[in-house]
């Protein structure tokens, strides 16, 4: 998978779409500005930034002189500056993380292509344009890096977060399935675990890697995928997924 090429192409995208359109809401990210969304992006790749080339997280976040700069003369800089980082570094490099498992600049290569894909995404539905389907390779990458990193993760790293939603649950499973993959997320009282193969499960999703991508970052809604089954337990792992990626 060629992030530096997949984040290239995105980025480009979202610079393309945010022109002249700063002020309209975006109505996937409800209380923002297009003018919010790009700083948002700009302070995620200089926080990234910051991880790769000082190799921890920056204690605080984010510098207030960013407030100053105009949003899209903030968001080419912070690329490039994200850009030169990444292209003198090894993945294997380490890099401030959340992540305990992946303290690597690798890391941060593959999600900023990830952050950027969705962040055109929404920059797409502000301005009222037609949306660039995501590639079949980044879409199923990132159908597998929320599912791991986000949900399952998350659900152990900061698990009171996600005591209410997993309560009632009983280890039953949802499958998703795109593109020749099908994952497993079995959903209990005290865990919850992904995994891929050919177990039954309780409810099923499909649909193409770029519409299933979407729908589990909600930046689409039901009608886009194809679900059968438990229609409980469906709502009940999209419940999560808004706990994880809030």
């Amino acid at each position: 998978m060629d992030f530096h090429a997949a984040l290239e192409t995105d980025f480009a995208r979202l610079v393309e779409v945010s022109s002249g359109n700063l002020d309209r809401p975006v109505p996937s990210c409800p209380g923002w500005t297009v003018d919010d969304l790009d700083r948002h992006v700009a302070g995620v790749y200089l926080h990234k930034v910051a991880c790769i080339r000082d190799g921890a997280e920056p204690k605080d976040w984010p510098p207030p002189q960013l407030a100053a700069e105009e949003p899209q003369a903030l968001l080419r800089r912070a690329y490039r500056e994200l850009t030169g980082e990444l292209a003198a570094r090894a993945d294997e490099e380490p890099a401030g993380n959340w992540y305990e498992p992946d303290p690597t600049v690798g890391f941060w290569r593959r999600r900023m292509a990830q952050e950027t894909v969705i962040h055109r995404i929404d920059a797409e539905l502000a301005a009222g344009v037609p949306s660039v389907d995501v590639p079949d390779d980044l879409a199923l990458d990132g159908i597998d890096e929320v599912l791991r990193i986000f949900l399952e993760y998350s659900v152990t790293a900061w698990h009171k977060y996600f005591v209410e939603g997993l309560a009632g649950t009983d280890g039953r499973a949802v499958a998703l399935a795109a593109g020749g993959r099908r994952w497993l997320v079995a959903i209990g009282p005290d865990t919850l675990t992904v995994t891929e193969g050919d177990a039954p499960a309780a409810a099923k999703l499909t649909g193409t890697p770029d519409a299933l991508l979407r729908w589990l970052w909600r930046r689409a809604d039901d009608a886009t995928v194809t679900a059968t089954g438990d229609p409980a337990l469906v709502a009940k792992l999209r419940e999560l997924l808004g706990t994880a990626t809030q």
